[in-house]
């Protein structure tokens, strides 16, 4: 009995390790991700070389850094990835580091709350706002760039997100 569930346990964790979306990425590291919102692309980067380029949509109302929570505004300065969720609603995700103490203070400068839980993450799901940029204020990539995304980027890598 005890040796059924042995194997029952290892085939279960087996199978969490062999998450098809979650690829292996055994090329150079990703040291800085660079968004330039008017232009819709995204970089990441090995010190200056660029090792891919994506199209990105941005938050509903692309223009300007975020300030408070819905004003659907994708952030703009230098954060940092601080999490990976492989169990997103949009295929992956990779969480960004908004809100700092910086867009904390403004925010509560107009009695307001900064929002959060701003992502690099994969493609909309059938209910979400149509048109060109639809996020509430994240960056997203088809599923199969979001896959690659995820293998090649780590927790702590910057990401410096332009105008």
């Amino acid at each position: 009995m005890w040796h059924r569930r042995a194997v029952v346990l290892a085939g279960l964790a087996l199978a969490a390790c062999g998450d098809p979306r979650i690829k292996r990425y055994d090329g150079p590291e990703v040291t800085r991700i660079v968004v330039n919102k008017g232009d819709r692309r995204m970089f990441l980067l090995n010190g200056g070389d660029v090792l891919r380029a994506y199209k990105i949509d941005l938050g509903f109302a692309p223009n300007g850094h975020k300030t408070i929570e819905g004003d659907g505004k994708t952030p703009e300065g230098s954060y940092y990835i601080d999490r990976k969720n492989p169990r997103s609603a949009f295929h992956l995700s990779l969480g960004i580091s908004y809100p700092n103490v910086a867009d904390v203070a403004k925010a509560e400068s107009l009695g307001q709350k900064p929002g959060g839980d701003i992502f690099i993450h994969g493609e909309r799901r059938p209910f979400d706002r149509k048109g060109k940029d639809w996020t509430w204020g994240c960056i997203s990539v088809s599923n199969g760039e979001v896959e690659e995304i995820y293998s090649m980027v780590k927790a702590g890598t910057q990401i410096d997100i332009h105008p």
